[in-house]
């Protein structure tokens, strides 16, 4: 992003993303850089654990940045701007799987390329949290996949039930169930892993 503060748009993380999505409406091209800043590497990391292949991640990603700039003129706040934007990637993802008719297995290396995507929220990694973080993606693989959608959705993204049923198009208690079923196998598989 640039130095240059955003007309009409204070530059601080105080800003809510859904006025920087009007700012960015209105033709304020900073508005949107901040939110890309915001929301880049969550994205991107949903992707790549949804898709399990760097490559295609890098594909949606770039797609749903493009829906993000072409829908720009016709977004409201009827939804929060995450909530939108994680919406565009499950049907961006949905119509992959459609089109493909299969979901092919996980690379045998998918562990290795989730775990060298970088973090800057946290500190270095150890070897520990390496292990701990692989043995939550394999249980993570092991859900159906609309539990692992969920899964991600609120613990990664840190979205609400609602808006995760506006995203996967399901009522707020199928989520509830979903997200409930989802962690009684997470806690039994991490469990019988010590």
């Amino acid at each position: 992003m640039n130095d240059v503060a955003t007309p009409g748009v204070d530059a601080s993380d105080d800003v809510s993303d859904e006025t920087l999505m009007l700012a960015y409406a209105a033709g304020r091209t900073g508005a949107f850089e901040q939110l890309y800043a915001r929301h880049r590497v969550r994205l991107y990391r949903y992707l790549l654990r949804q898709l399990r292949d760097g490559a295609l991640a890098d594909d949606l990603f770039q797609d749903i940045w493009q829906r993000v700039i072409a829908a720009r003129a016709g977004w409201t706040l009827d939804a929060s701007f995450a909530s939108w934007l994680y919406r565009i990637a499950h049907n961006r993802i949905a119509d992959h799987w459609r089109a493909q008719q299969y979901r092919p297995p996980a690379p045998e290396n998918a562990d290795e390329r989730t775990a060298r995507i970088p973090d800057p929220d946290t500190p270095e990694r150890t070897l520990s949290e390496f292990e701990q973080r692989r043995g939550m993606q394999l249980a993570l693989d092991e859900l159906p996949d609309e539990q692992r959608e969920v899964i991600l959705l609120r613990l990664e993204q840190e979205l609400t039930l609602e808006e995760i049923g506006e995203i996967t198009g399901v009522g707020r208690e199928t989520v509830k169930s979903r997200l409930r079923y989802a962690m009684d196998k997470l806690r039994a598989r991490l469990g019988d892993a010590g």
